[in-house]
């Protein structure tokens, strides 16, 4: 059965070690200059991820060049992800609307939320792991002035999980919202719905 839930609302203010999700990796060389924040940034990757892959850096601040770093792969994952960013601003383009930006680090954050709803096996803007949206934000560092979230359960392609939330009157609201500027998606495949998606927005 295909669902889809949405929450908004106006919130202030913003870190937290993050539990570890297993995706394909890749290896980069260490270059002069580099730091695990730099290259995590580089990848768009969360930090904390980053040294969990990499269990043989014993003190992390401290890496030399031609060392190899363990990068996870979110390749596949990211390109939906942005697929879904697109159609999304796509839509409010027709609206007359600005795109909203792609927030990397926002869409980390609504991956795990995606990967939460599908291995706890629930369907909700309340996380037994990470509690409500805005709580999840904060707790991972994200800091904004306004805030809102949609979910969804069931929808197979970018395409149909879009159009469902336009087709809703909450999610097309989130959508179209001019009071939130930056988004992030996250999608995750399996499950008892088979595919999880989730939109967080954010203004700044």
């Amino acid at each position: 059965m295909k669902k889809s839930f949405w929450i908004s609302i106006l919130f202030f203010l913003s870190l937290f070690c993050i539990p570890s999700v297993s995706f394909a990796q890749q290896i980069y060389t260490v270059q002069s200059g580099d730091s695990l924040w730099k290259i995590a940034v580089r990848f768009q990757v969360g930090l904390s991820e980053l040294i969990s892959a990499n269990p043989q850096f014993k003190n992390p601040a401290m890496i030399y060049p031609g060392q190899k770093v363990t990068i996870p792969n979110l390749g596949a994952t990211k390109s939906i992800e942005n697929q879904v960013i697109q159609l999304t601003n796509q839509q409010r383009a027709k609206h007359g609307l600005k795109p909203f930006t792609p927030d990397w680090e926002l869409s980390r954050v609504a991956r795990y939320k995606a990967t939460d709803m599908r291995d706890k096996h629930y369907f909700s803007h309340t996380s037994p792991t990470y509690g409500s949206p805005f709580s999840m934000m904060k707790n991972f560092g994200i800091s904004y002035r306004s805030a809102a979230e949609n979910i969804a359960a069931g929808q197979t392609t970018p395409q149909e999980v879009v159009n469902a939330w336009m087709n809703s009157p909450g999610h097309r609201a989130n959508i179209l919202s001019k009071s939130t500027t930056r988004i992030g998606v996250g999608y995750a495949k399996g499950g008892t719905q088979r595919y999880y998606w989730v939109q967080m927005f954010i203004s700044k």
